[in-house]
């Protein structure tokens, strides 16, 4: 049942990333090669991305993208609980989607994180993830942060409007990025913690 469950979550996350890269192009405003490296710049893709690598892993693999340790699976959930819940408390009322780019706005930032919420309450082994991996599980989110802010003192091009420097000002950006840090290890303290209850 896992591995097929898997193969669906996949296949839906597989959808939501070409039809997203599609559409990306499509509307392009800038050069096709400064177009596909703002495309994995967004946090939302290459998490997106990840947590479906992990599928298709899950669902071909033997013993998945993660073997025999845990805690890779409530590292993503982690990070894509991140992205939807951005979404939904601060960037959806920025825009309004139609046709398509609704269908696939809405796969990314609401479906993928409920549906890997719901992978990792039915098959994450809680009991076995600890505390102390919290730290690992930062390390892709702080390297994410400081590639964007070099980048986009380059480029002038920031993926979210509350870390852009050039509108708000460094100062404010750090600001910003400390509330979702705090944020990021409050949802990781918070599934552990009711992982090992579940577990109970």
């Amino acid at each position: 049942m896992k591995k097929n469950i898997a193969l669906i979550f996949a296949l839906i996350g597989w959808f939501a990333l070409i039809a997203q890269y599609y559409l990306h192009i499509e509307n392009r405003i800038s050069s096709l090669l400064e177009t596909n490296f703002r495309f994995f710049t967004y946090f939302t893709i290459l998490v997106n991305l990840i947590v479906t690598i992990y599928f298709t892993s899950t669902a071909f693999r033997k013993h998945g993208i993660e073997g025999k340790n845990s805690g890779y699976l409530t590292a993503i959930t982690v990070y894509i609980t991140i992205v939807g819940a951005t979404y939904q408390i601060i960037l959806r009322g920025t825009w309004q989607p139609t046709g398509l780019q609704r269908i696939v706005d809405e796969l990314l930032h609401s479906v993928m994180p409920v549906l890997t919420i719901i992978f990792w309450y039915l098959f994450e082994n809680k009991a076995r993830v600890k505390y102390s991996q919290i730290s690992k599980w930062a390390i892709f989110p702080i390297v994410y942060f400081i590639v964007i802010l070099i980048r986009g003192s380059f480029s002038g091009f920031y993926p979210y409007p509350f870390v852009d420097v050039t509108a708000l000002g460094l100062t404010k950006v750090l600001i910003n990025s400390l509330f979702i840090a705090i944020f990021f290890f409050i949802i990781c303290f918070l599934y552990i913690r009711v992982g090992k209850a579940l577990e109970k």
